[in-house]
C-alpha cells in the first residue's frame, strides 16, 4: 500500500482564478479603445487651426524672388569695327630728269595747290642741249633736201634719200627730247594737299626716277575696316556712319565702298567710310572706331547680372508667368553698352526675375515680389537683397 505521502505526490496541481484577476484585462482594453478614438477624431473632425498652419508652411517653402515689369522698346543695332584713317590721295613725286636742283619754292609741311611748282632744276645745261638738238635738226633737214634734189636729177640713189630721212627723224626726236627736258625742270604738285616730305636740297644732283617729295590729301579721310562675312549684306554704299577717332574727334561719315572679294587669310571684306576733314585737323594714319546703323529690333534692356544659363548651357532670362511659375526664355544679345544690354527672345511685356534667379529653375512655383521697373543701369547687390527677401 502506498503511504499518504506518496498519495499526495501523485495528485496533479490545479489553479483557480481569483474573482478580481480579470479586471486588468478590461482596463487595458478600454485604454487602447480610447486612444484609437482620439487619434481617429482628427480625420473625422479636422482642426481649422491645423489647416492654417499647413498653408503657412507651404507658403514658407516657396522661394521669394524680386520681379520687375519690363516693356520691350525699339533699339537700333550697329555694326561696330576698328579701322585706320587713310588719306584720300597720297602720292610720291619722282624726278623725270637728271640734274642739279637750282631752286626750292615750298617748305616741307606747306599746303600746296595742284600745279604749284615745288622745285626747279638748273636749266642752263638743258638750254644747251636744246640748242645742240636744234642745230642737228637743221643739218639733217638740209641733208634730206639735198638728197631728194639729187635723186630727181638722177645723181643720188633712193638708199641715200632713205638714210637722210632716218637722220632727219632722229634729229626731230632729239629736239623734242631736249624741249621736254626743259619742261621737266620744274617739279609740280599733282593735286591739292600737304607737302608731307621734301627730300632734296639746293645744289643737290638728282637722278631721273628718284623720289623727291610726297604730297598727301586728307580732305576727305577714308577709314578702312574689315567686315565679317555674316555682316557684309547689311552694309550698303551711302549708309551714314559715326566715326570716333583715337584723338578724341567725332565726325559723321558715309560708306563709300564695300568689297566683294574676301581676303584669303581672314575671310573678311574691305569697306571704306569717307569722312569730311576740310579743316585738316584729323591726321591720316590714326585709329578710328566706326558705328554703322544696320537694323532695328524690339528688345528689353537689362543688366548682364540678370542673365542665366539653362542646364544645357543655353543663355537666357528667367521670367514669371500668370501662375507664378518660372519660365526660362532663350535670348539673344543684340546690343551692349556700358550700363547694360539689349536682348530679344522675351515677350513684349515680361515679369523678369531680377533677384534670386539663381535659386529657382524652370517650372518652379515661386513667391514673386514686384520691384521697381528696371532702369537703364546695372543692378547691384543681388545676393544681399535675395537673402533679405527670403528671411
Amino acid at each position: 500500500m502506498m503511504s499518504d505521502t506518496e498519495n499526495n505526490k501523485a495528485q496533479s496541481l490545479t489553479f483557480n482564478d481569483d474573482a478580481g484577476s480579470s479586471r486588468p484585462k478590461w482596463l487595458a482594453g478600454g485604454i487602447i479603445l480610447l486612444l484609437v478614438l482620439w487619434m481617429g477624431s482628427g480625420f473625422i473632425f479636422p482642426s481649422k487651426a491645423t489647416e492654417d498652419v499647413s498653408d503657412k508652411d507651404k507658403a514658407k517653402k516657396l522661394v521669394t524672388v524680386s520681379v520687375s515689369n519690363s516693356s520691350a522698346e525699339p533699339v537700333v543695332q550697329f555694326f561696330v569695327a576698328e579701322g585706320q584713317a587713310q588719306p584720300d590721295r597720297d602720292t610720291s613725286l619722282r624726278s623725270e630728269t637728271s640734274g642739279n636742283i637750282a631752286e626750292i619754292l615750298v617748305q616741307k609741311g606747306a599746303m600746296v595747290k595742284g600745279g604749284d611748282v615745288i622745285a626747279r632744276f638748273d636749266p642752263a645745261e638743258r638750254a644747251s642741249d636744246l640748242l645742240r638738238a636744234q642745230e642737228e635738226l637743221a643739218r639733217a633737214q638740209r641733208e634730206f633736201d639735198n638728197s631728194e634734189a639729187l635723186l630727181k636729177r638722177g645723181v643720188a640713189t633712193a638708199d641715200r634719200v632713205a638714210s637722210a630721212r632716218a637722220t632727219l627723224a632722229s634729229a626731230t626726236a632729239g629736239v623734242a627730247t631736249a624741249q621736254n627736258a626743259i619742261n621737266n625742270t620744274e617739279i609740280s604738285a599733282p593735286f591739292d594737299g600737304r607737302l608731307e616730305t621734301l627730300d632734296i636740297n639746293i645744289g643737290e644732283y638728282v637722278s631721273a626716277g628718284a623720289d623727291v617729295a610726297r604730297v598727301v590729301d586728307n580732305t576727305p579721310l577714308t577709314v578702312s575696316v574689315r567686315v565679317p562675312q555674316q555682316t557684309l549684306r547689311k552694309l550698303k554704299v551711302g549708309q551714314e556712319a559715326n566715326v570716333q577717332f583715337i584723338t578724341g574727334e567725332t565726325r559723321k561719315g558715309k560708306v563709300s565702298f564695300v568689297g566683294t572679294s574676301a581676303d584669303a587669310a581672314t575671310r573678311t571684306f574691305l569697306a571704306e567710310i569717307s569722312v569730311e576733314n576740310d579743316d585738316g585737323e584729323i591726321p591720316a594714319g590714326v585709329s578710328a572706331e566706326i558705328r554703322v546703323p544696320v537694323s532695328e529690333s524690339v528688345a528689353h534692356f537689362m543688366s548682364p547680372a540678370i542673365l542665366s544659363l539653362d542646364t544645357d548651357g543655353t543663355l537666357g532670362v528667367k521670367t514669371v508667368d500668370d501662375a507664378n511659375k518660372v519660365v526660362f526664355n532663350k535670348i539673344e544679345i543684340v546690343r551692349a553698352q556700358t550700363d547694360g544690354i539689349w536682348v530679344t527672345g522675351l515677350p513684349d511685356q515680361a515679369k523678369i526675375i531680377t533677384i534670386g534667379q539663381g535659386y529657382v529653375a524652370n517650372g518652379d512655383e515661386i513667391n514673386p515680389q514686384i520691384d521697381e521697373p528696371m532702369q537703364k543701369s546695372a543692378i547691384s547687390g543681388e545676393t544681399t537683397r535675395y537673402a533679405e527677401l527670403n528671411k
